[in-house]
């Protein structure tokens, strides 16, 4: 009975245990290093040479500092291309020369006048003062000439009579006699675009005293609610 139980345990450790790799077979195999070292040796494999190692170590690379030609370029853009192609071309440690100037067209240059140190070389007492008694001589005097007066186009001046009056807006100085006088005025003063026009054409038909188009009914002389406070502020200030 015993020895039927292990049977069962002798053919499951046989199946656990690892093949054995096949020699020959693979990339650790003695064929395979044998070859590779032939390779590495220098002695070449037919169908896939390899260069010996000392040989790869000698090829030349080429100058790594060349650069390739820069395009013909002439004035300011050849200097640049001139001086670019001189810093690529240095080693480590070697200088290169400082870039010159880039010269621009029209450039004529900036004022020195307020360098003390610059003006002082070219300039003394004697030269200011003569270059001031020459600036004199050409200054001309304009004399002083009247204001001209206000041209007059025919229509009452508002600005002249809004310094005369001093009664405020709504400060009835004149009598207006009639029925319905604000809305008479109201349809009325909807005909000018300003009130401007409207005192215009008030003062052109007989105001302040009269008023023949309805259009000042509270009788204070200003029509359609006309302000003269800012001409008054204006001269006063």
């Amino acid at each position: 009975m015993r020895f039927l139980l292990l049977i069962p345990t002798i053919a499951l450790v046989a199946a656990c245990d690892t093949v054995a790799p096949v020699e020959g077979t693979g990339f650790n195999t003695p064929q395979y290093q044998a070859q590779r070292e032939a390779q590495l040796a220098g002695q070449g494999v037919a169908g896939n040479p390899l260069l010996a190692p000392v040989d790869v170590s000698q090829e030349t690379l080429g100058n790594p500092g060349a650069v390739s030609a820069f395009p013909t370029a002439t004035g300011a853009n050849a200097d640049i291309a001139n001086q670019a192609a001189a810093a690529l071309a240095g080693t480590p440690g070697q200088e290169t020369a400082a870039p010159t100037s880039i010269p621009v067209a029209g450039n004529t240059g900036i004022s020195d006048e307020q360098d003390f140190a610059a003006v002082s070389g070219r300039r003394t007492i004697e030269s200011d003062a003569a270059l001031i008694q020459q600036n004199r001589q050409t200054y001309e005097v304009v004399a002083p000439t009247a204001v001209p007066e206000r041209g007059s186009d025919g229509q009452p001046n508002i600005v002249q009579y809004a310094i005369s009056t001093s009664n405020p807006v709504g400060t009835q100085l004149y009598s207006r006699a009639g029925f319905n006088l604000q809305a008479k005025a109201q349809r009325n003063c909807a005909q000018f675009p300003s009130s401007d026009q409207a005192q215009i054409e008030f003062l052109s038909n007989g105001g302040p005293q009269r008023d023949r188009k309805g259009l000042d009914p509270d009788g204070d002389g200003y029509a359609c609610s006309w302000d003269p406070s800012p001409f008054r502020s204006a001269v006063n200030n």
